[in-house]
């Protein structure tokens, strides 16, 4: 497959294109900063310079051409203010899901956040709920699209030795999920079609990686899942 990661130079987006390139997969990641160029290179991933706050709508159409897949993992960051949790984590999704559509490619993943999809909490600090409201907003319109979508919900993300051992279901996520074992599903789902349409909340848990998707999928279609 030839896969397009948004946000390629994120934390769990180069982990996702080292497992992808390593199974032989195509992989091209857009990034904003051209700096981060050498560092996809080094990874076997093919780098695309593409401010999404400041791209116009064929440039980002022109990026996708071509791919089987599109996985959105790009986001403002720590440190970034509310506005900039809009301009990236919603606009931005936004404009990379309208070109996805243009471009003609039907599978799309999200990475998402927990919470997202759900009322913040009153005592939410204001750049969190700015980033919750952002990523359901972006979500609902992904899911509008005639796309075969999948939304996934990571818990508190940690930089710990993925175990690669996952919770994966339809109700809001507890806990903790490490990188790694996000970069295992995301590539789980991009090898499980039936896993269009599903919206899923992950955290560390008791089941692998590959099962936890494929039960998630066989739950959607009625069908039992190998053990």
């Amino acid at each position: 497959m030839r896969i397009v990661i948004v946000g390629g130079h994120g934390q769990i987006a180069r982990r996702l294109g080292r497992l992808l390139t390593a199974r032989g997969d195509s992989v091209a990641g857009l990034i904003r900063n051209p700096a981060h160029s050498d560092d996809l290179l080094a990874d076997g991933i093919q780098p695309i310079v593409c401010d999404l706050e400041a791209a116009a709508h064929d440039d980002v159409v022109a990026a996708l051409s071509g791919a089987d897949a599109v996985v959105f993992a790009a986001g403002a960051g720590p440190g970034s203010g509310a506005a900039r949790k809009h301009t990236v984590d919603h606009r931005a999704a936004v404009l990379v899901t309208e070109a996805a559509v243009r471009a003609g490619i039907r599978r799309y993943v999200m990475v998402s956040t927990r919470g997202a999809g759900s009322p913040t909490p009153a005592h939410a600090d204001e750049v969190w709920a700015a980033y919750v409201r952002a990523k359901t907003a972006a979500d609902e319109h992904l899911m509008a699209q005639d796309l075969d979508w999948t939304v996934l919900r990571p818990a508190a993300l940690t930089n710990e030795p993925g175990a690669g051992l996952v919770r994966l279901t339809a109700e809001r996520s507890v806990g903790e999920i490490t990188r790694d074992d996000v970069a295992q599903v995301l590539l789980a789902l991009l090898d499980t079609p039936a896993s269009a349409g599903l919206v899923l909340e992950l955290a560390a848990g008791p089941d692998p990686a590959v099962e936890a998707v494929a039960r998630a999928a066989s739950a959607r279609t009625g069908e039992v899942a190998d053990a």
